[in-house]
């Protein structure tokens, strides 16, 4: 099993910026997806954004244009950077990697705080 770590995360004023980073406890190859998702005291987790292996890419709604997913490499899989964040953005984070071999890994998620 691989263990996720997620980085990055802090409190920010509206409209400022921050970049999450996801690292493995140890190389994941064969990779199929990575993904961010966050959850908000008192709401469901959702998926923000979206790789696949072949490159294409999936973003919801509320960060679309202002979120930016992007892959790394075997020990580092994925990114986020978060541009014009806004209060309704603070969240719990979580990086997710489906990878062969290794299955479905989640990280403990890192802590993002939006206010004045």
């Amino acid at each position: 099993q691989v263990q996720l770590v997620e980085s990055g995360g802090g409190s920010v004023q509206p409209r400022g910026s921050l970049r999450l980073s996801c690292a493995a406890s140890r190389s994941i190859f064969g990779i199929i997806a990575v993904r961010w998702s966050r959850q908000a005291p008192g709401r469901q987790r959702e998926l923000l954004a979206q790789i696949r292996g072949g490159g294409s890419t999936y973003y919801a709604v509320p960060v679309k244009g202002r979120f930016t997913i992007s892959r790394g490499n075997a020990k580092n899989p994925v990114y986020l950077q978060m541009n014009s964040l806004q209060p309704e953005d603070t969240a719990v984070y979580y990086c997710n990697v489906d990878a062969l071999g290794s299955g479905t890994s989640w990280g403990q998620g890192t802590q993002v705080t939006v206010s004045s």
